[in-house]
């Protein structure tokens, strides 16, 4: 695909052709020429257009699960959203990161392998910095915490795990995340090898004052086996499947059997508190409903049948005289 010219690239094109200082005859000649476009066999894109826009999708949810949860324990403004979704080798992704940050190392059965969370020192200190009961100011120390301060930490990170779960509930329902450890070193994480793929997911971090980035970082082996069902063709195929006549049949025997609470609205009334408080046996409320009117039958707490109240083998019932439509639900 062609790049898309801005209007202010158009006008200064214009003007050089206007003025001499670009030659149509060699732009045309330009355009003739065979265009090379250099491959780099260290950075080969396994993911294709589709599949990134699925995991963009899932981040986008899972940014807004952070920022909930993050803003209930923190107890200040919190705005997170997606900033990139990029794939590179994994080696690019290490020498990208700083030398003394926080990654969460997760694992997430039943996919194999290993997630990294990579946190920015600004956003993972004004997180401590709150918990410890200050305003969230970024303090730079993360080559140095103290156990404590790790300990908080690790608790805090793994109330993240079940909206993890919960965003990638629709590609892997039966995902397990478990946060394995802390690291602050990223030179000792050696999770795959240099020249694997991996998808990294960039989120925008606001705490209170503090920003940062981030970092989710998905090697291709660890998503492998969920790959397919991240293209658009698998939820246009999954949404074809007709319902078979074995499949509606059990579930219709299964409603069928389902128990659904009815309840038979006699009257109502108004009383003041005085006379409720004054009420004593024998006592006798009116009801708005005259004794030849018809009882109301509520199924699952909305109106579906009027009735007539009696008796059936000595217990008290009611016999259904017709449906209630909406019209009659209004006069009523």
């Amino acid at each position: 695909m062609a790049d898309i010219l801005s209007q202010s690239e158009i006008d200064a094109l214009l003007s050089a052709l206007s003025t001499g200082e670009m030659d149509a005859e060699e732009l045309k000649e330009e355009e003739s020429k065979p265009k090379v476009r250099v491959y780099d066999f260290k950075r080969a894109l396994r993911f294709s257009k589709d599949q990134i826009r699925s995991l963009t999708r899932i981040h986008e949810n899972y940014a807004r699960l952070l920022t909930s949860y993050f803003s209930a324990q923190l107890r200040t403004y919190v705005q997170i959203s997606v900033a990139s979704v990029d794939q590179l080798p994994y080696e690019e992704f290490i020498r990208s990161i700083p030398s003394a940050t926080v990654l969460n190392i997760i694992e997430a059965p039943p996919l194999e392998g290993h997630l990294i969370v990579e946190m920015n020192p600004n956003i993972a200190y004004a997180m401590l910095d709150r918990l410890l009961g200050g305003a969230g100011i970024s303090m730079n120390k993360v080559e140095n915490l103290t156990e404590i301060e790790k300990d908080l930490m690790i608790r805090l990170f793994e109330g993240t795990l079940p909206s993890l779960k919960e965003a990638w509930s629709s590609v892997e329902a039966e995902m397990r995340p478990r946060l394995l450890e802390l690291e602050t070193n990223p030179q000792f994480l050696q999770l795959v090898s240099p020249n694997e793929t991996v998808i990294v997911i960039s989120l925008s971090a606001m705490i209170g004052k503090s920003s940062g980035m981030i970092n989710i970082c998905l090697p291709h082996v660890v998503l492998e086996p969920v790959i397919p069902k991240l293209s658009m063709h698998y939820w246009m195929s999954e949404k074809k499947n007709d319902v078979t006549k074995e499949e509606y049949q059990a579930l219709r025997q299964r409603i069928e059997n389902s128990l659904i609470n009815i309840n038979v609205l006699l009257g109502k009334s108004q009383i003041t508190v005085h006379e409720l408080l004054h009420l004593n046996t024998g006592d006798v409320i009116s009801l708005n409903r005259q004794i030849d009117q018809p009882v109301t039958v509520e199924v699952g707490g909305f109106p579906k049948f009027f009735a007539q109240p009696g008796k059936k083998n000595k217990r008290m019932a009611v016999q259904i005289i017709k449906p209630i439509v909406q019209e009659d639900n209004h006069n009523e």
